[in-house]
């Protein structure tokens, strides 16, 4: 029985040493779990944060910059300093659009005559619309007869008439501000007498004044040029004429038919072959279509070399070719050629008399006008030197009405 109570005691010792050794291994495991579950919260914790904290940054800098450009926006829509460089330069606006009022501008002749050739296909304005004549100075440097062309503008409807000035490039007309002269120069660009460059300063005047839309006539003159007449005679002359006035004829001679190359063929035959005054004046219509040539100009341009001067052959023959019905076929600046030279005559102050001008005005003989006849054909007269001035001035108020 001992032995029994012996072995039963130890069977029971080593039962509770067992069940002792498993309650600890359960512990250490649940322990281990407990730290594994902690971990693993701890890791998906910082995961999760960072991914939130990202995308409450995201979300602050969407806020920040929507409400920065907005902020800008408003802004820059009411600042004044906007305002001050729409004062200083051309904004969207139609004014600015159909009446540029600074000359001064960075296109290139090819960005200028394409910006010059377009045309409104609708027939109302959204503006009253003054029929303007647009005066364009084609000059080498100083105007000597300035003040006459002061006095003849003097007092004149400013709605009227504008003016443009073709000059050397590093030439500044030194005008008051108060002249209407001022400001009234184009980006010019040298000019060669003889070469295709008088052509392309010709276009260039005119392309110019096309910009404003209430240009509706185009009249081209030289530093020498004055007005025969008055502004208000003038005006209604040209704005009331139903054609261009611009010189072109057959001239059989070595020069006219002479100066024909024909290498021009057969874009240009000798029957088309037109020989005419530069001094010339253009209807809107007329002005569009020379600025956009391209073709003729280029032939004009390889080929019309001296002798053959292509400022005295290249309108001429162009609108003789496309547009002859819209044209008198004359000029209405006069010129003594009475000499054989290659230069017209000029007057001097000793030329200057009473009788001079009104030879000019009516020189007893009759023109074409509105297809009816008529005995004003010159409105403007060239060749005066600048000692010439003091006389005419004299003359202005008593013979030409200004």
């Amino acid at each position: 029985m001992a032995k029994n109570r012996e072995k039963d005691d130890a069977d029971r010792g080593f039962n509770s040493s067992v069940m002792t050794g498993v309650d600890s291994s359960i512990s250490l495991l649940k322990l281990i779990s407990t730290l594994i579950v902690f971990v693993v919260g701890v890791v998906i914790g910082l995961v999760s944060s960072s991914h939130i904290n990202r995308y409450l940054t995201f979300q602050d800098d969407r806020f920040t910059f929507t409400h920065s450009y907005i902020d800008s926006l408003q802004f820059s829509v009411e600042t004044p300093q906007l305002e001050a460089q729409c004062g200083r330069e051309d904004c969207l606006s139609i004014e600015s659009f159909i009446s540029p009022r600074n000359l001064n501008h960075g296109m290139t002749d090819g960005e200028l005559f394409w910006r010059a050739s377009m045309v409104p296909q609708k027939e109302e304005f959204p503006f009253k619309k003054v029929p303007r004549v647009a005066f364009m100075f084609l000059t080498r440097g100083p105007m000597p007869m300035l003040p006459l062309w002061e006095r003849f503008f003097k007092g004149q409807d400013l709605e009227k008439y504008s003016i443009y000035l073709h000059t050397h490039p590093r030439f500044d007309l030194n005008v008051t501000k108060d002249s209407v002269f001022n400001n009234r120069q184009i980006p010019s660009q040298g000019v060669e007498w003889g070469s295709v460059s008088l052509v392309d300063a010709e276009k260039r005047l005119l392309a110019n004044a096309l910009l404003d839309f209430s240009n509706e006539r185009f009249v081209l003159l030289s530093e020498s040029c004055i007005p025969v007449y008055n502004f208000p005679v003038i005006y209604s002359y040209l704005i009331e004429s139903t054609h261009s006035f611009v010189d072109s004829y057959d001239d059989p001679s070595r020069y006219g038919r002479g100066r024909y190359s024909r290498s021009m063929r057969p874009d240009i035959n000798l029957a088309d072959w037109r020989k005419g005054s530069q001094w010339f004046e253009l209807h809107r219509t007329l002005a569009i279509k020379i600025i956009s040539d391209t073709k003729y100009y280029r032939i004009f341009k390889k080929y019309c070399r001296p002798s053959c001067y292509p400022d005295e052959h290249y309108i001429p023959t162009y609108l003789h070719m496309f547009h002859g019905s819209l044209n008198a076929n004359r000029t209405i600046t006069y010129v003594d050629w009475s000499q054989i030279a290659p230069h017209p005559a000029s007057f001097s102050a000793v030329n200057i008399t009473e009788s001079l001008i009104q030879s000019i005005r009516n020189n007893g003989t009759f023109c074409s006008y509105n297809s009816e006849k008529t005995q004003i054909c010159y409105l403007f007269a060239r060749k005066f030197d600048a000692s010439a001035l003091e006389p005419l001035l004299n003359l202005t108020s008593k013979i030409m009405g200004f």
